[in-house]
């Protein structure tokens, strides 16, 4: 057990020194002898836990994301109804990215464009991942009524993701992203959009139309 700790432990500063070094050198600039002195340990040691920069790099983004989905699963958790939590996780989703790479000068796609097959395929995951967890809270709205049943909630799911992906930093760098507060607001503006036609009544007042006809 100690030593798993120690493993731990010794990734998570190898992966806190490449947040740094993103951030100060960009990803091509970086080197494994840069990361062992941020760290201080041996370059050998490096080596012990992670087979190349590139893996560093990716695992990098990788932890940023697990943390997220970590944030994202108190929320689906708290007390709220299910479009609270909902409009709650989008916010998140956004803002925790932003809050992550907030000290990067240039977009993660920019920093890491050397890795970018990669990246993509990384991000095609994580998306799922996070719409997996949009999913369970779209079921239960509909389970409890509060939720129109259609189209399916993994459709949902991932149109919740998709609306929102346009204000992640992959793209655009956190200058041109703009202050945090006007992230969030942007964020918090299209996350009542979307609510609002999951809400039940929608169907209801199609169904009355319907009748009406």
């Amino acid at each position: 057990m100690r030593d798993s700790v120690a493993r731990s432990s010794t990734q998570d500063a190898i992966l806190d020194a490449t947040d740094i070094l993103l951030g100060k050198y960009g990803y091509k600039k970086m080197t494994i002898d840069d990361l062992a002195r941020e760290v201080g340990i041996g370059k050998g040691t490096i080596y012990l836990h992670f087979v190349s920069k590139e893996e560093i790099a990716l695992s990098h983004i990788d932890r940023i994301v697990e943390r997220l989905k970590g944030r994202l699963e108190t929320i689906i958790s708290s007390p709220a109804t299910a479009a609270e939590r909902l409009r709650r996780m989008m916010v998140e989703r956004v803002t925790f990215r932003f809050d992550s790479v907030q000290h990067y000068t240039r977009s993660l796609n920019e920093l890491l464009s050397q890795l970018r097959a990669k990246l993509l395929e990384r991000r095609t995951r994580h998306f799922a991942e996070e719409a997996h967890l949009f999913v369970r809270v779209i079921e239960e709205g509909i389970k409890c009524g509060e939720f129109r049943k259609r189209p399916p909630a993994s459709e949902t799911a991932r149109t919740l993701i998709l609306a929102t992906n346009s204000l992640l930093p992959y793209n655009l760098s956190p200058a041109e992203l703009g202050e945090r507060a006007a992230i969030k607001a942007r964020t918090e503006a299209i996350a009542e959009m979307l609510i609002t036609g999951l809400n039940r009544r929608d169907d209801q007042r199609i169904d009355e139309g319907v009748k009406k006809k």
